[in-house]
C-alpha cells in the first residue's frame, strides 16, 4: 500500500521525551477520509501511552485521540463529508462492524477488540496506529465524525473523548430534567460532565476535596458544591443522587459516595483504570440496590449525537491552547492538575 510522510510528534521510549519525527499516513481507500488536523486535545491516556503506564505500548508512539480537522480528500466512495468540511476523530479508527456490540452502535466493547486512533493495531500498514499529534491522518468514512459549524473549533476537540466519556454514561442511565447528579472530580473529564449533565437538565452538584474548586464548579453550572472530606456536609446528601460520574484518575476510597446515591442509584467510574482500595463495602450498596459500574467513551453514533447537542446548546470544553513544542511541559502541568481544564494543540505549530 502507498503511504505518505507526516511530520509528528511522539516518543521512542517510555522515559524519552516527546519530540519532533516523521511516520507514515496510508494513501486513501476508496472508503477514506484524509484530515488536515488543525486541533488536537491532550488526554490523560496520551501521557499513559507515551509512558507506557499502562504496559502495551509499542514505539515509536504518537499520542491524540482528540482530533478536528479539515477535510482534504475523501475516497470515491465517502458520502458522509466533502473535501473543505470540519471533521473530527475521537477514540476509535477501526472495528470489526460485525459482532453483536458494533451491530449496535456500540463500537467502542467490539467483542474482537476496537482499533485505538493511537497505539492500536493498524489493519492496513500493519504495526501500530499514530494519532493526532501530526499534521494530518487517514480514518474510514464510518470514524469520522460533523463538527458542528456554530462551535469554536480548537474548544471542540475535546468533545471527542472528555466530552463521550462523560455523555455516554449521561444517556446510558438516562439522566434528564428531573434526575440528580453529581460529578467527582472537576479536570478535563469533570468539567464536561457538569456542562453535560447541566445541559440535559439534571441538578448537578460537585464532589470536591478541594474548596478553592468551588467558585470554577458554579461558574460552570454545577447548583452545588459537597467538600468529600468533610462528614457534615456528606451527610447532607445522603440518598440524594440518582447518578454519580466519577472522574478520579487515581486509586481512591469510592466508599464514602456510595452512602450519598438514590436508591437503585449508580456509581459510574470514567476516570480510573485499575484495581480499588480500599475494597468496596457493600452494605450500603445491598440496602438500597446501588451499583458501582464501569464506562468506556462512546460509540459513533452516540458520539454524534453528543456533538449535535453540544452545537444545539453552544456546548464545549474550557481550554489553553499551546504549541506542539510545548507537550512535554503540558504533560508536567498536567500531573499536577496545572492546567483549566484541557490542554489543545494548535498543529500550525508544527509547521514551524
Amino acid at each position: 500500500m502507498e503511504t505518505t510522510n507526516v511530520k509528528a510528534y511522539g516518543t521512542e521510549a517510555a522515559d524519552a521525551p516527546l519530540k519532533q519525527m516523521d511516520i507514515s499516513r496510508r494513501e486513501i481507500t476508496s472508503k477514506d477520509i484524509e484530515i488536515e488536523i488543525l486541533y488536537c486535545g491532550v488526554c490523560h491516556s496520551d501521557l499513559h501511552t507515551a509512558r507506557n503506564d499502562w504496559g502495551g505500548t509499542v514505539y515509536p508512539a504518537i499520542p491524540g485521540h482528540e482530533i478536528v480537522g479539515k477535510v482534504t480528500r475523501v475516497g470515491s466512495e465517502v458520502s458522509k463529508l466533502k473535501v473543505g468540511d470540519f471533521a473530527g476523530v475521537g477514540c476509535l479508527v477501526d472495528s470489526c462492524m460485525e459482532c453483536k456490540s458494533c451491530r449496535q452502535d456500540l463500537e467502542q466493547y467490539c467483542l474482537t477488540g476496537f482499533t485505538g486512533t493511537y497505539n492500536g493495531k493498524d489493519k492496513h500498514l500493519g504495526g501500530r496506529t499514530f494519532g493526532g499529534y501530526s499534521e494530518k491522518i487517514v480514518v474510514d468514512e464510518h470514524f469520522v465524525l460533523k463538527i458542528p459549524s456554530n462551535l469554536d473549533l480548537a474548544a471542540t476537540a475535546p468533545l471527542l473523548c472528555a466530552g463521550i466519556t462523560t455523555w455516554s454514561p449521561l444517556r446510558h442511565w438516562k439522566v434528564g430534567k428531573d434526575s440528580k447528579v453529581a460529578v467527582v472530580g472537576l479536570g478535563g473529564l469533570g468539567h464536561m460532565a457538569i456542562k453535560l449533565a447541566k445541559g440535559l437538565g439534571a441538578e448537578v452538584t460537585l464532589f470536591s476535596r478541594t474548596p478553592s474548586k468551588e467558585k470554577d464548579a458554579l461558574d460552570l453550572g454545577a447548583d452545588a458544591v459537597i467538600i468529600s472530606t468533610d462528614e457534615n456536609h456528606m451527610n447532607s446528601v445522603k440518598g440524594k443522587f440518582d447518578l454519580i460520574i466519577n472522574t478520579v484518575p487515581y486509586v481512591h476510597d469510592v466508599n464514602p459516595y456510595i452512602p450519598t446515591l438514590n436508591i437503585n442509584g449508580t456509581l459510574v467510574l470514567v476516570g480510573y483504570l485499575g484495581g480499588l482500595e480500599p475494597f468496596l463495602f457493600t452494605v450500603p450498596m445491598i440496602m438500597g440496590r446501588k451499583a458501582v459500574a464501569g464506562s468506556l467513551i462512546g460509540g459513533i453514533a452516540e458520539t454524534q449525537e453528543m456533538l449535535d447537542f453540544c452545537g444545539e446548546h453552544n456546548i464545549v470544553s474550557e481550554i489553553e491552547i499551546i504549541n506542539m513544542q510545548d507537550i512535554n511541559e503540558a504533560y508536567e502541568r498536567m500531573l499536577k492538575s496545572d492546567v483549566r481544564y484541557r490542554f489543545v494543540i494548535d498543529m500550525a505549530s508544527l509547521k514551524k
